[in-house]
């Protein structure tokens, strides 16, 4: 298993940070040079970036792409060392490695109705799905969700391309407050008639979309982000269980149904390592203080 060799870069190639936007306090967005993959990039496909050569890898979803210009974009949020040291570079800096695309295409052919659903730093993977399927001139029910309107990115982007939008905020600072399910379940009750639901978000919220989508009998594909290593499922560190079976997300997802989904598993590997991510941070904080 991996990556398909003909999208390696051809010789030293450097990826050039061409531009750098803050979308919220914690949430940055990075347009970078990487012809080879914009060449061979689908929507729903990902990349693993390693900001220095001290840096761990990341896996990080293809936001957007200009096949013109050569150049892809990725959205991050800022929650551990590895982002932090990302996010420490600015335009015209160099990004030490990136390999892509990872990953299997989202599978949209055919849908003419769909549900999206985005939470948080999610609404960055489910943007190109929603631009794809508006591409396919399908009618799109879009609900996307923040704990506070601090956080919210990609707002204008979404109204854009949705024919129907909401947006809900879990302290009510913005839009409707409560949770995307509250939304998802008076939406469904008017109307259920939609060929699939696509959520993006944390797990456990996907979790409980997937039990509404179950309710009303809809289909429903989630993306699955969890630790990641290598990209190309040698290291399994990306294990999921979908349907009683070993899956790995970085080759056979990252998108699965819904229904298969062991969230429960998910969850508990995702907080595997947690504490000594926190603690990479926090050292790395009090390093940075010590400098100034």
């Amino acid at each position: 298993m991996g990556y398909n060799k003909s999208i390696e870069p051809k010789g030293d190639h450097m990826y050039i940070i061409k531009e750098k936007k803050n979308l919220t306090e914690t949430t940055t967005m990075m347009v970078i040079d990487a012809p080879h993959i914009v060449k061979h990039a689908k929507v729903g496909q990902f990349v693993m970036v390693r900001a220095l050569d001290t840096s761990e890898r990341i896996p990080l979803t293809i936001a957007d792409k200009d096949k013109s210009k050569g150049f892809i974009t990725i959205i991050f949020q800022v929650v551990g060392a590895s982002t932090y040291e990302l996010n420490q570079l600015n335009e015209n800096d160099s990004i030490q490695d990136i390999v892509g695309p990872l990953g299997k295409p989202s599978e949209l052919e055919g849908l003419e109705r769909v549900l999206l659903i985005g939470g948080g730093v999610g609404c960055a993977i489910l943007y190109p799905i929603a631009e794809q399927l508006r591409f396919q001139h399908a009618e799109i029910m879009t609900i996307i969700g923040f704990r506070t309107q601090s956080q919210i990115f990609l707002e204008s982007e979404f109204i854009n391309v949705s024919s129907r939008f909401s947006i809900t905020t879990d302290d009510g600072s913005y839009g409707e407050k409560g949770r995307v399910t509250d939304l998802m379940i008076k939406l469904l009750e008017e109307d259920h008639a939609f060929d699939k639901v696509i959520a993006i978000g944390p797990i456990v919220m996907m979790k409980a979309v997937t039990e509404v989508a179950k309710r009303y009998h809809l289909p429903i594909t989630v993306s699955m982000n969890p630790i990641m290593v290598d990209g190309t499922g040698m290291c399994g560190g990306c294990r999921v269980s979908v349907g009683g079976q070993m899956m790995f997300a970085c080759v056979d997802g990252p998108e699965f149904d819904g229904m298969l989904v062991d969230y429960d598993m998910a969850i508990k590997r995702n907080q595997l390592y947690q504490k000594e991510e926190n603690e990479a941070y926090q050292k790395m904080m009090m390093k940075e203080e010590d400098m100034r």
